[in-house]
This record gives structure tokens, C-alpha cells and sequence, in this order.
């Protein structure tokens, strides 16, 4: 009989000492429907579209699927800390006019172009990942989003 590959699990054996299986207790797989009668990688993946604003709609209807629940909450937390972001930049870029300091703008412009395309570049792959059925958490605002949907 072979032993299995290092860090997987075969016949007969269990996580030591009774561990939680790696990933956490959102790391069961999302099939099947919701409790809206999606399929769940797809709620899941609408809840990134609108950021906070479906986010929030999919989290508040969503009852039973963690997975979908987990997603709508990151989405909510993600579009909030963009909004902060955009906010603070705004108000920056408003500084920068009224001291009429143009170089300083000039160097500001490409900043917030490259926050913008970052911004959208993990916007676009949360919903990728999502209705791929993975557990894809933000560096900050995933485990934000899991402590609230464990609650």
C-alpha cells in the first residue's frame, strides 16, 4: 500500500489533533442553489457588480449560503473602502487646485489612475473567483467579512 502525497488526505487519516480542515469553516464548496434559488457561484459573483450597493442586496436576501453571504459582505466592504479611497483622493486633488500647485498635480494625475486600475483589476478578479466557487479573501476586508458572516 502507497502512502498518500504529503498534506493530503487518504483512507484513514485526519487532521491532527482534530484540526478544522484547511481553509477555514467557508472552505465547503458553494454548489447547489440558494435559498433565492440561484445557482450560488452566480449570486455570488452578482453580488461584486454593483460593489456595496449588490453586495448589500445579497447579503440582506441571502439567508443560508455562507459562501454567497461571504462574498456579498466582501463586496460591501471592498465598494466602502473604494469609496473612502476615492473620497480621500477627491479631496486631495481639490487641495492640490486651490494651493495651485501644478506639478504636484501633474505627479498626482497617474496616482490615481493606477489606484483606479487596481481598484478594478480585483473588482474584476473577486467576481472571476467567485463564480469559479472559490474562497477568494482580500488581504484586510476578507477576514472582516468572515468574522461578520460567522457571527
Amino acid at each position: 500500500m502507497q502512502n498518500p502525497p504529503p498534506n493530503q488526505q487518504g483512507y484513514g487519516y485526519q487532521n491532527p489533533y482534530g484540526n478544522p480542515p484547511p481553509g477555514g469553516p467557508l472552505a465547503t464548496p458553494p454548489g447547489g442553489k440558494t435559498s433565492m434559488g440561484m445557482e450560488a457561484n452566480l449570486a455570488a459573483l452578482l453580488s461584486y457588480v454593483l460593489t456595496w450597493v449588490t453586495g448589500l442586496v445579497f447579503f440582506l436576501l441571502e439567508k443560508e449560503n455562507r459562501f454567497v453571504r461571504f462574498h456579498a459582505m466582501q463586496a460591501v466592504l471592498f465598494g466602502a473602502a473604494w469609496v473612502v479611497v476615492a473620497i480621500v483622493l477627491s479631496m486631495l486633488g481639490i487641495m492640490l487646485a486651490i494651493m495651485d500647485l501644478d506639478l504636484l498635480w501633474l505627479l498626482f494625475s497617474p496616482v490615481r489612475l493606477i489606484l483606479w486600475l487596481g481598484f478594478v483589476a480585483v473588482w474584476i478578479v473577486c467576481m472571476v473567483k467567485a463564480y469559479q466557487g472559490k474562497m477568494f479573501r482580500l488581504p484586510v476586508i476578507g477576514g472582516i467579512a468572515e468574522n461578520i458572516v460567522n457571527k
